[in-house]
C-alpha cells in the first residue's frame, strides 16, 4: 500500500515527483473509468427499476434513449436497436414503466446509465393511462370521426376475415354465416396476441384493401376483425396505433369483434361498425336469407297487386263512361255538316278565284298598248341617258330591259287591232271615224267606210234585209268641180303597215 505523505511533502513542487517508497503510479482517465464499468456492472449487471418515462427519443439508428425518474433521482438509459423493436407498446413520456437491465458507464460523459433488456408497464393502471393518453391523440387527429365512418353494405358477396385460423372465433362466423347467409369467405391467418401480433393484423386489413377489383383474388366487400376475450395485456395488440390506423385508411368497411362485449379496444372506436362478438359480426355481415326471401314474395305480391288493381279500377271506369258516351252517329253528324259547307265554300272559293284572276288579265292585256310601251322605253332612254354609269352596269339592264322590250313587241303586235285586216277583215267605221260594231248601228248611217290593210274604201249604207253596195265616186264632166257621193268626202290611201321586226335596233347610247 502506498504510505500517506509526509508533512514535508504537502507542499507541492513544480515537477510531479513520486515519494520515497511509493510504488503507486498515476492513472489515466481512461483506466479509471475502465476500472469504474467494471466495477459498477460487476455489482449491479441485473437489475429492475421503477419509473416514470422521460426524454423518449428514437435513434435513426434505431436505438431508444430515455431517462428514468422519480421525485428525487434520474437516471439515463438506453435500449438498442433489437431490443427496441420488440417493444409490445410505444413508449411515451409520462409512462410509469418497469425496466429490466444492467448498471454501466458512459466514460464519454462521466454518467452511469441503465441498458435496458425488457421494457413492461408497471401495472394495469399505467397501462389504461397510455390507452386513454393514446386513444385522445388519435381521437384528436379525426381517426374516430363518426363523419369518417362507411356504410355496411347489405349483401356482401364475399367476406374478409382477420383472425387467428386455429381458434373458435373463425368456427363462429362461419357457423353464422351458413345458418344466415352463406357467403365466400376468405381467412387472412394472422396472430391475435403476443409479439409481432400488431404488424400482422395491419398487414393483413391493408393487404385486403390492396387487392384490385376483378383480379384473381376477389376482393371483400366487407372486413372484420375478430378475437376472442381475454385481459387487457391480450388484447393491448388491438389498441396499437398501427392496427388503428390501418382500419381508418381501408377503403373497405371493417367489423371490429374484438374480445366479449364488455371489452372495448382502439380498433372498435376506428372501425365502421363494432360487435360485442364474432358471431353478432357474422349477423351484422350479412341478412337472414329466409326473411329475404319472405321479404320479397311480400313485395312480389304487392307489386302485382298494385298492377292488377289500377287495370281492374280502369277496366270499371272504362264500362262506366262507355255507357255515358253518345252513338257514333251522333258524334260524327255534326263534322259530316261541317265538311259538306266545307266543300261548297271550296267550290264557290275556286269560282271566285277564277273570275278574279281573269278580270286581272283583261286588266293587264289592256294596259299593254304601243303608246305605254313607247313611253316606257322613251322614258327609259333618257334616264340611260342622264345616267353615269360603268359600261357594264348599263349593258347588263339593257339586256335584260331589251329581253322584255322584244316580248311586248311581240305581245303587243299579236294584239294590234289592225293584225287581223293582214287576214283579210276589215273594220267598219261611220262617217266620224269611229268603229260600228253592230248591224242595226251600222243601219243608222247612211255612208260608212271600210277600212282594209292597204286602205279604206267608201261605201253607202242599205237598208231592209240587204246590204247596198257602194260605187266608187263619179266627177262630173259638166258644170265645174266635181261633188262627192259622201256628206264628207274621205278617199284616202292608207300606207301599208309594215311588221315589227323581231328585234328592233336600238340607239347608240353614247352615239
Amino acid at each position: 500500500m502506498a504510505r500517506a505523505p509526509s508533512s514535508d511533502q504537502n507542499n507541492a513542487g513544480l515537477v510531479a515527483r513520486s515519494p520515497q517508497g511509493d510504488n503507486a503510479a498515476p492513472l489515466s482517465i481512461t483506466e479509471i473509468s475502465s476500472i469504474l464499468k467494471r466495477t459498477v456492472e460487476d455489482r449491479f449487471g441485473h437489475v429492475r427499476l421503477r419509473g416514470e418515462l422521460s426524454g423518449v427519443k428514437r435513434a435513426a439508428s434505431g436505438h431508444l434513449y430515455c431517462a428514468l425518474k422519480d421525485e428525487k433521482a434520474v437516471i439515463d438509459g438506453v435500449m438498442w436497436r433489437g431490443n427496441a423493436g420488440r417493444l409490445a407498446f410505444n413508449p411515451e413520456d409520462g409512462l410509469e414503466v418497469i425496466a429490466t437491465g444492467k448498471l454501466t458507464t458512459y466514460a464519454g460523459r462521466s454518467k452511469y446509465q441503465i441498458v435496458i433488456d425488457s421494457l413492461e408497464i408497471a401495472g394495469e393502471g399505467a397501462l389504461l393511462a397510455l390507452l386513454e393518453k393514446t386513444r385522445l391523440r388519435l381521437e384528436g387527429e379525426g381517426l374516430f370521426a363518426a363523419e369518417r365512418k362507411k356504410q355496411l353494405p347489405y349483401l356482401t358477396k364475399t367476406i374478409g376475415v382477420v383472425t387467428s385460423p386455429t381458434g373458435s372465433v373463425i368456427r363462429d362466423i362461419l357457423h353464422r354465416l351458413a345458418d344466415r347467409f352463406p357467403s365466400q369467405v376468405l381467412v387472412w391467418p394472422v396472430l391475435v396476441q403476443g409479439d409481432g401480433a400488431a404488424g400482422q393484423v395491419s398487414a393483413a386489413i391493408r393487404g385486403f384493401d390492396a387487392l384490385p377489383s376483378g383480379g384473381a383474388i376477389p376482393r371483400p366487400d366487407l372486413v372484420i376483425v375478430a378475437r376472442g376475450g381475454g385481459s387487457i395485456e391480450d388484447l393491448w395488440s388491438f389498441n396499437e396505433e398501427s392496427v388503428v390506423r390501418a382500419i381508418a385508411e381501408c377503403t373497405i368497411p371493417v367489423i371490429s369483434a374484438v374480445g366479449h362485449e364488455t371489452d372495448t379496444t382502439l380498433a372498435d372506436h376506428a372501425a365502421d361498425r363494432r360487435a360485442p362478438t364474432p358471431t353478432a359480426a357474422a349477423e351484422m355481415a350479412v341478412p337472414v336469407r329466409a326473411d329475404l326471401a319472405a321479404f320479397l314474395g311480400d313485395l312480389g305480391t304487392r307489386q302485382s297487386r298494385a298492377i292488377y288493381r289500377p287495370i281492374e279500377l280502369g277496366r270499371e271506369r272504362l264500362e262506366a263512361r262507355i255507357k255515358r258516351m253518345p252513338a257514333r252517329e251522333q258524334l260524327l253528324q255534326p263534322q259530316a255538316q261541317r265538311l259538306d259547307e266545307l266543300s261548297e265554300r271550296l267550290r264557290r272559293g275556286l269560282t271566285d278565284r277564277a273570275a278574279e284572276g281573269r278580270t286581272r288579265l283583261a286588266g293587264t292585256a289592256s294596259r299593254l298598248s304601243p303608246r305605254l310601251l313607247s313611253r316606257s322605253v322613251q322614258d327609259a332612254r333618257a334616264r340611260l341617258n342622264n345616267a353615269r354609269l360603268m359600261p357594264q352596269l348599263v349593258t347588263r339592264p339593257m339586256a335584260e330591259h331589251r329581253t322584255k322590250l322584244d316580248a311586248l313587241a311581240r305581245l303587243a303586235s299579236q294584239f294590234h287591232p289592225e293584225k287581223p285586216l293582214e287576214r283579210g277583215y276589215a273594220i267598219v267605221r261611220d262617217s266620224a271615224g269611229v268603229a260600228v260594231t253592230s248591224r242595226k248601228a251600222a243601219a243608222g248611217h247612211a255612208a260608212l267606210g271600210l277600212q282594209f290593210a292597204d286602205g279604206t274604201l267608201d261605201v253607202a249604207a242599205g237598208g231592209g234585209s240587204g246590204s247596198g253596195i257602194a260605187q266608187p265616186p263619179q266627177n262630173e264632166a259638166k258644170g265645174g268641180q266635181a261633188k262627192p257621193a259622201l256628206s264628207k268626202p274621205h278617199v284616202k290611201s292608207a300606207p301599208k303597215r309594215s311588221k315589227p321586226a323581231a328585234n328592233p335596233a336600238q340607239d347608240d347610247l353614247f352615239g
